[in-house]
């Protein structure tokens, strides 16, 4: 079967599905391989639950005239994106970078869609199957489509690029995370650059911060949009997060309901790509306003007299460094933060986690919670650091405090799993 005739099937269809534990009635089950499942042994329980065709690519699970068989599923399911994407003909927004990338894009949709009718991948499915699931998620009511695309090894971004085709582009920045797989930073500015290289070769357009010299150097060849305090095409004031993060535009003061200053940067990229769409500016104000973070994101929250930025989604040297940064200008005399070990940071991991502490104790945070192998291999740099192993060991010897009017930070990689934290405070 071509990808045109799928194509027809799949406009039949009530979607695509890749998990029978998910499925929808006439739906295509498309069997994807994992480290711990074959998804072609699915295929047949599919077709019983009711999908209308299921895709495989191991003969011996043909079995019926609604399982039909091509060399590689996975293929097959990006080959379809990209088949769907150029049938809708619609504008495509490319959007990746080492942090900020899911709030940024959350951002930009919360913009877009006060106008526009628009599809965004949906939490952070931003891989080679993330991405195609997002395209083919989109209809014909779809008028601009919001793409994330993440990435760990250089070329992923290239294929991503390919399989999406972006028209628009925006890298949120270059910073210190997947170091191990990127081979480093300057790896990381080349992996995440492929969608500057995808988009010149469209003559499509970028997006940049034009005061981060990285993008400008980068983009150099590209068509290009900028945002900055000054001499750009869209001119934004950031102002110093006291927690909330808030710029003002075109005279237009917002304040949103993120903290930090490196989420006022993703908020003046979604203000200029929603200006450029032509959305009015009291409309972004509202948008922006009325966003409210979800997913251990930047999010505040309010025990008593103390004030808890939980943003243990994910961590990299870089989001870290910002994470702490912020906490040292929030207004409160004490400051604490919980710190969880930074993964994929490669040979650099012991280094990169003293620096942390160094940092910590040059900001005057009052005191600190490191945990994690790497963190408790680490040396406290004054006697207000605490390191740990692990957590267990944290959680054991942290002793509840009666602390009134400070600020917590709550920050770790996805797989320490720091909100954990709020159960024991």
């Amino acid at each position: 079967m071509s990808i045109e005739e799928l194509h027809q099937y799949f406009l039949k269809s009530s979607g695509i599905t890749t998990d029978t534990r998910k499925l929808q009635k006439d739906s295509i089950y498309v069997a994807l391989n994992g480290e711990n499942f074959n998804g072609n042994a699915y295929a047949k329980s599919a077709i019983e639950k009711g999908a209308s065709l299921a895709i495989v690519d191991e003969e011996k699970y043909m079995d019926g005239d609604k399982i039909i068989i091509v060399s590689d599923a996975l293929k097959t399911l990006q080959q379809l994106a990209t088949y769907h994407r150029n049938y809708l003909g619609i504008p495509i927004i490319g959007l990746t970078g080492s942090n900020g990338k899911t709030t940024t894009k959350e951002l930009i949709n919360a913009v877009l869609s006060k106008k526009y009718t628009t599809t965004a991948t949906l939490g952070n499915l931003n891989n080679h199957i993330g991405v195609p699931l997002t395209l083919l998620s989109m209809d014909s009511d779809t008028e601009i489509g919001i793409v994330e695309m993440g990435a760990n090894h250089q070329g992923e971004i290239a294929m991503l690029s390919e399989i999406a085709q972006p028209d628009y582009g925006y890298i949120t920045n270059f910073g210190k995370a997947h170091l191990e797989g990127f081979g480093g930073i300057q790896g990381v500015i080349k992996g995440k650059s492929e969608l500057y290289k995808y988009l010149k070769k469209k003559n499509g357009t970028v997006f940049i911060n034009k005061e981060d010299p990285i993008q400008v150097q980068q983009s150099q060849h590209n068509r290009i949009k900028t945002f900055a305090s000054s001499q750009a095409d869209y001119t934004i004031t950031i102002h110093d997060a006291k927690p909330w993060a808030s710029i003002t535009y075109d005279h237009t003061h917002i304040t949103s309901q993120l903290t930090g200053n490196y989420n006022a940067l993703n908020i003046a990229a979604a203000v200029a790509i929603g200006s450029y769409f032509e959305v009015d500016k009291l409309v972004i104000k509202d948008a922006i306003e009325t966003y409210t973070p979800t997913n251990n994101r930047s999010q505040i929250i309010q025990k008593g007299k103390i004030t808890i930025i939980l943003d243990a989604y994910n961590a990299n040297p870089t989001s870290m460094e910002a994470a702490l940064y912020n906490l040292s200008m929030q207004k409160t005399p004490i400051k604490i933060a919980f710190l969880g070990d930074m993964f994929e940071v490669g040979e650099t991991a012991m280094e990169e986690h003293q620096k942390m502490l160094k940092l910590a104790h040059d900001l005057d945070i009052t005191t600190v919670y490191a945990v994690g192998p790497s963190f408790g291999n680490s040396k406290p740099v004054n006697k207000n650091q605490h390191v740990f192993e692990s957590f267990n060991a944290f959680a054991k010897a942290y002793q509840k405090s009666t602390i009134e009017n400070a600020t917590f930070l709550i920050k770790g990689s996805r797989g320490m799993a720091m909100e954990r934290v709020l159960d024991i405070i």
